[in-house]
């Protein structure tokens, strides 16, 4: 496989990150601008890489952890950028962009060169399902997480006097980042439970059962919990603001590590290294 479209992808990716970075200050917002650009950009190469591998394989590419980091940061990306034009502001375009820089970094160098071939029972239509599903749902927690952060930074610097940092643009009130925030966090949560299903589904035709508890599926049940127990919160306790994000970012460390480390320790149905 030819990696010219996901090497133009990360250049892309980086510089925009870089763009983010120095384009806060008044008078720096159009190469803020020329960020939200590239970032574009790189997420029409990065899918064009996975539309690629996908044709070589015969099916969604994702059947090791590297392919499914590219899928992660091309998601992370559209939905990132459609934040920023829905919006008007690209406060959250650094994080974004570094994400997506940081995915497809690792996968590069976690990546192989090798044809990329499916085990028949990933040949299915419930994979292409089961999967962007499940990676947008975790692409909108990582964004949740994103947007705690800046929440975090901004009562923090209110607090203290400070100057918010800014691109010479709209600046986003707490409640609309406490907003953003749940509401990122109430359609990832939809998606899990949807990919959750999906995938027993998937599970029961392939193998038999609906349910294996091995360490993945395990992991997925209690992240789904945790999540429903963050919302729940929300509605009946009314923890909002600083607690909401804090927890979010919690609560999101759970779901990477659990991702990062079954995905290369024990991957079992998932995540299998068959490229």
């Amino acid at each position: 496989m030819n990696p010219l479209w996901i090497g133009i992808a990360l250049g892309c990716y980086a510089v925009a990150s870089g763009c983010f970075f120095f384009g806060h200050g008044p008078g720096r917002h159009r190469i803020a601008h020329c960020g939200t650009g590239l970032l574009t950009a790189g997420a029409v190469f990065n899918a064009i890489y996975l539309i690629a591998r996908g044709l070589q394989a015969g099916n969604m590419p994702v059947a090791s952890f590297g392919p499914s980091l590219i899928l992660l940061a091309l998601l992370v990306a559209v939905i990132g950028v459609g934040l920023m034009v829905r919006l008007r502001v690209r406060v959250i375009g650094l994080f974004v962009a570094l994400a997506a820089t940081v995915g497809v970094a690792a996968a590069c160098m976690l990546g192989s060169p090798r044809r990329l071939v499916l085990p028949e029972s990933l040949r299915s239509g419930w994979l292409p399902v089961h999967v962007t599903l499940a990676f947008l749902g975790y692409a909108m927690f990582l964004l949740a997480a994103g947007v705690s952060v800046i929440y975090l930074t901004y009562d923090s610097r209110l607090k203290s006097k400070r100057p918010l940092p800014g691109t010479g643009e709209r600046v986003l009130s707490l409640e609309t980042l406490d907003r953003i925030n749940y509401r990122l966090l109430g359609w990832g949560f939809v998606m899990l439970s949807l990919a959750i299903v999906s995938g027993a589904i998937w599970a029961d035709a392939t193998w038999g059962h609906f349910w294996s508890w091995e360490p993945q599926e395990s992991w997925s049940l209690v992240t789904w919990l945790l999540y429903a127990a963050l919302l729940e919160s929300r509605f009946t306790v009314g923890w909002r603001g600083r607690r909401a994000a804090a927890l979010t970012i919690a609560v999101f460390t759970v779901l990477a590590g659990s991702f990062l480390g079954l995905s290369l320790m024990h991957p079992g149905h998932h995540s299998g290294n068959f490229d």
